[in-house]
């Protein structure tokens, strides 16, 4: 699908969604546009998920670039949130990024 075309985001979005009702609706994938986030409590069950969104996306003859994927990470930035088996929390970086603004002086500087 090309890029740039003003509605291939929620198209994609939307494409995602119906290759995988089933992982969706069992709440352990996560899609977000053209993010796919694996979630599983081990290892095991962690390939088991693997290899089936893998193999579900070479199904429909889609690809995915390795240079943008990261495996197996017990915790990962997703979206401004850290994200672990453990907890979910705000980066850390992106509330740095809001303290450090300086505070406004008249109504102009607020938009």
């Amino acid at each position: 699908m090309p890029f740039g075309i003003k509605n291939a985001p929620s198209h994609f979005q939307r494409m995602l969604n119906e290759i995988f009702p089933e992982e969706l609706s069992e709440g352990w994938l996560i899609i977000y546009i053209d993010d796919i986030i694996v979630c599983s409590r081990n290892w095991e069950e962690h390939m088991y998920r693997l290899s089936r969104v893998l193999m579900e996306i070479q199904s429909v003859n889609m690809k995915i670039s390795l240079k943008k994927c990261h495996f197996g990470f017990k915790e990962l930035e997703a979206l401004g949130n850290v994200v672990s088996g453990l907890s979910l929390g705000i980066d850390k970086n992106k509330v740095a990024v809001v303290l450090l603004k300086p505070m406004p002086q008249n109504k102009k500087e607020t938009w």
